[in-house]
C-alpha cells in the first residue's frame, strides 16, 4: 500500500492485489454528524421507533455515509480524489447501528481489472457489516497518467 499524497504504480499493479483495508466504527453520533452534513434528517436514521414502524431492524446508516466509507480508502491510497474516473455500488443490505455498541464497517479493495490502454484500474470493493456484504457490485475505476 502506499500513503497519502503518492500516487501508485500502475504498471506495479496486479488483478486480486488488495490496495487498502479499513474498518470503520459508526455511532449514532456519526448518524447525527452525517444528517446535519448532507440535510438528511429521515428519522430511520436516528428513531428506533420509526425505523422499525417502517420494517427495518433498527435505526440504519445513511446509504450515502456508507457509500462514502466504502470508497475513502481507495481514495487515500490512490493519493488523489480527482484520480477517481467513476464509483458505482447497488446497496443490498442496511448498515444497522445500535444505539450502544454502533456497527462496524469493513473494506476490502482488490484489483479487479486492469485496462493498460486507457490506464484505468477497476478496484473490486468488499464492504461488509456484522459479516454480511452490505453493497454488492462495488467498483472504483481509478484513472492513471
Amino acid at each position: 500500500m502506499t500513503t497519502s499524497g503518492t500516487t501508485p504504480d500502475f504498471d506495479a499493479l496486479t488483478v486480486g492485489d488488495v490496495v487498502a483495508e479499513r474498518t470503520f466504527a459508526v455511532s449514532r453520533d456519526s448518524l447525527v454528524r452525517y444528517a446535519g452534513a448532507s440535510g438528511d434528517f429521515n428519522p430511520i436514521h436516528y428513531r428506533d421507533d420509526v425505523a422499525t414502524a417502517v420494517g427495518l431492524p433498527g435505526v440504519i446508516a445513511h446509504g450515502m455515509l456508507t457509500m462514502g466509507l466504502a470508497v475513502q480508502p481507495v481514495v487515500d491510497w490512490a493519493g488523489d480524489p480527482a484520480l477517481i474516473a467513476d464509483f458505482q455500488v447497488r446497496f443490498t443490505r442496511p448498515v444497522v447501528v445500535d444505539p450502544d455498541d454502533g456497527a462496524e464497517v469493513t473494506v476490502t479493495a482488490k484489483v479487479g481489472q486492469l485496462d493498460t490502454e486507457s490506464r484505468i484500474a477497476r478496484i473490486d470493493l468488499t464492504t461488509t457489516f456484522a459479516g454480511e456484504t452490505v453493497l454488492g457490485k462495488a467498483q472504483v475505476r481509478v484513472r492513471f497518467a
